[in-house]
């Protein structure tokens, strides 16, 4: 019987995780300061609802220890993650009489020689801060949940919709149920978990549509139960190769009974529905998808050029998509078709079009730098019809007026999700024919903004075709590797509390 524990008025917590996308098929390697980790006070700028003054603030001494987010990329060098991993370490020892951590991370990051990253910095987290914190989880559904994982927090979740609408409600909500658990002295929770063999795209699960919109409609059902805490789905990250890559189910409570009887009919909800998700838009190669956008007369139209998505966790310089497009003769004259491509990262064509100046007329060649296995560099010839320095992640950006295609250049890979993306580069996307961004599905202003979309089914690092791809270490069978498989057990395993020997394998 768990017991109850002292009630703390105002409890102290540290906020500490890294988070990023890795996939292991792309060539990338991802490195310390790609995470921009923030570290103290700043760290605590990043939380709308830990401002000063709001309820959730005030209900905690909040401690900011290091929190780094990475764009998706490649597998994180083993350097940075022990560079990184030392700091947050070093920095949650310097944080005295701790009660509880928030661990704010992704869930799907690969180390370079390390399985389940994210379960060894917490296991590491945990040495360091000892048996009786209480650990509350965040984390993206598009992340993995080994046993090992569940067992080392004592709270975990992650967000309920895809596109990520409700990301700071999800990291919202992970707080107020440690400062609950924390302020009231509850017992600590029971957890149920269910790992299932699936393992699709997130453009293939989105919760917009059905079945994804069902099946994550039960979540919320089964949260409202008796005894139940919290519940969640993950589809899992299905561009890394290891054997945590799958769906899994957690939900967390007070009653056994009741997390297991909510874990178990939401993995069964998850399984019944695997041969019905699809991908969320029409697809198709890029040449249809650009002949049936130029037949259409919606505008403008997005195409997805799926396969580099940088979102995804794609390298961003393949140039097969580009070089596809500037292929095609309806774009080679200037008063063809106006098209947008976001984007290629080319920092040599970059500083060549920043030397030469706006109007000037250049030729460079960028691209495949890191991921030439599809197509080499592109060379091409254009205006210089924009420049934008002091981006984020892009640093410096470039607008190439190539025939009638305004190609988007930059310095370092930067994801094009919003319309001011596009208006402070000088373009409307809005007045454009076809909008060709590298993404997967549609970020919520681009879905409002798009008459008509398409996803192109592209090569690269994040390919949409996951059985070509050549996974080799995820534990099979797994849908859709064995589309015949028999139905898997999906009894719910309890999981030892945190602060007792974890027992059975992960399975």
């Amino acid at each position: 019987m768990p017991q109850p524990r002292t009630a703390i008025a105002r409890p102290v917590i540290a906020i500490a995780g890294l988070g990023i996308e890795s996939s292991t098929f792309s060539p990338a390697r991802t490195g310390a300061a790609a995470f921009h980790p923030q570290r103290g006070p700043e760290v605590l700028s990043r939380y709308p609802f830990l401002a000063p003054g709001r309820p959730l603030a005030d209900a905690a001494d909040w401690r900011g220890a290091l929190v780094g987010k990475a764009l998706p990329g490649g597998m994180v060098t083993a350097d940075a993650f022990a560079e990184l991993s030392a700091e947050l370490l070093d920095r949650l020892r310097a944080t005295p009489h701790l009660d509880g951590v928030w661990f704010d991370i992704h869930g799907a990051m690969t180390v370079e020689g390390i399985d389940d990253a994210e379960a060894v910095l917490l296991a590491r987290v945990r040495e360091v801060v000892g048996p009786d914190v209480l650990v509350s989880t965040s984390m993206d559904l598009h992340g993995n949940v080994s046993r090992e994982l569940a067992h080392l927090s004592d709270l975990i979740t992650c967000y309920r919709m895809a596109p990520h609408e409700d990301h700071m409600e999800t990291k919202e909500r992970a707080a107020r149920n440690l400062v609950h658990l924390l302020t009231t002295g509850a017992p600590r929770p029971v957890k149920a978990w269910v790992p299932v063999p699936v393992l699709l795209a997130g453009e293939q699960t989105s919760t917009r549509i059905e079945p994804g919109r069902g099946v994550y409609a039960a979540v919320e059902e089964v949260e409202a139960m008796d005894g139940v805490i919290d519940a969640a789905i993950w589809v899992g990250y299905a561009w890394a190769d290891e054997p945590r890559n799958r769906a899994a189910v957690v939900v967390t409570g007070t009653s056994r009974d009741a997390v297991t009887a909510g874990a178990e009919r939401l993995a069964r909800g998850f399984w019944r529905a695997r041969r019905d998700f699809a991908f969320v838009a029409p697809t198709g190669s890029l040449d249809a998808c650009i002949d049936e956008a130029l037949a259409s007369t919606a505008r403008p139209y997005f195409i997805s050029d799926t396969g580099d998505n940088p979102t995804a966790g794609g390298a961003g310089d393949v140039t097969w998509g580009l070089r596809h497009v500037l292929a095609r003769p309806e774009f080679q004259r200037p008063d063809g078709p106006a098209v947008i491509y976001a984007s290629l990262p080319a920092p040599q064509a970059v500083a060549a079009a920043l030397e030469a100046g706006v109007g000037a007329t250049v030729t460079v060649t960028g691209g495949a730098a890191v991921d030439d296995r599809h197509a080499g560099p592109l060379t091409m010839t254009g205006v210089v019809h924009a420049v934008k320095r002091g981006d984020r992640d892009a640093v410096t950006e470039v607008v190439l007026r190539v025939g009638s295609v305004r190609v988007i250049l930059t310095e370092l890979r930067k994801p094009y999700h919003h319309e001011q993306d596009f208006t402070d580069l000088a373009l409307d996307p809005r007045a454009a024919d076809l909008v060709i961004v590298k993404i997967g599905y549609l970020e919520p202003e681009l879905f409002a903004m798009a008459a008509d979309w398409k996803l192109a089914l592209t090569p690269g690092g994040v390919d949409q075709d996951l059985v070509r791809l050549g996974h080799r270490r995820i534990r099979r069978p797994m849908f859709p590797f064995d589309p015949d498989m028999a139905d898997p057990d999906l009894t719910a395993r309890v999981i030892a509390p945190a602060d007792q020997p974890m027992t059975g394998a992960d399975e």
